[in-house]
């Protein structure tokens, strides 16, 4: 039997190694792991993942985004005939944004965000990590590889100005009650798991181990699907 390819993307500056708890089954899938690059001179959103879709050299993918790289497997599999689409930690549409988000859109507030001092150790660990503030260095220096001032401008705007409406039915949500970036109340259709925060493809990877097989291939009986959207 031919193995099931899952490919693997990170959320906003974080390299693969966000993933290195999970495991599938090797009789069934072969995982393959995305990086983010630095993008081109004034690249959109999809021209960039146009170009990372690239990467992907198995037919028929699944494509499993957290955050913003659920954000970018979304707009990937226009350009890749995908098995699945499964985002975890992220939003299937700019309607699921936190009021907060959709103010920094409309005054442009995102663009204050001094980089530079977000790129030094101790501020991108408090701008990305819950927890302690040794903890979240720990966490940074392990898994926030991406330090690039031009990708943490280009990325931050492209989350804020992700302009989809229009929910692709087809993309499989999973997402924690207890995420604080992407507060549940705003989320609709998903599937929850109980205690899992924004990082809970670190903190809940025993969930995601025993679910992911079964919601990859279908057979999910046991999962319900909640509507939490107000």
């Amino acid at each position: 039997m031919n193995k099931i390819p899952v490919y693997l993307m990170p959320g906003l500056a974080a390299s693969a190694a966000i993933f290195e708890r999970i495991a599938l089954p090797e009789a069934t899938f072969e995982i393959v792991f995305l990086e983010w690059e630095i993008p081109l001179y004034n690249e959109t959103l999809p021209d960039y993942a146009k170009r990372i879709a690239t990467k992907i050299t198995h037919p028929n993918p699944v494509l499993i985004g957290v955050s913003f790289g659920g954000i970018l497997v979304q707009e990937m599999a226009t350009f890749v005939q995908a098995r699945k689409v499964i985002i975890i930690s992220s939003v299937k549409s700019n309607l699921e944004f936190p009021r907060r988000m959709k103010i920094a859109k409309t005054t442009k507030a995102y663009k204050l965000i001094p980089m530079s001092l977000i790129l030094n150790l101790e501020n991108l660990a408090k701008f990305s990590f819950g927890g302690k503030i040794n903890q979240r260095i720990k966490l940074y220096e392990k898994y926030l590889s991406v330090r690039d001032i031009k990708y943490l401008e280009w990325a931050v705007e492209k989350v804020i100005l992700w302009d989809r409406t229009v929910v692709d039915e087809s993309v499989i949500h999973i997402h924690g009650d207890n995420d604080d970036v992407f507060p549940i109340k705003y989320i609709q259709k998903c599937i929850v798991v109980k205690g899992g925060t924004h990082i809970m493809i670190l903190s809940k990877y025993k969930w995601l181990n025993a679910n992911l097989p079964n919601i990859i291939l279908g057979t999910n009986t046991n999962i319900e699907y909640y509507n939490h959207a107000k």
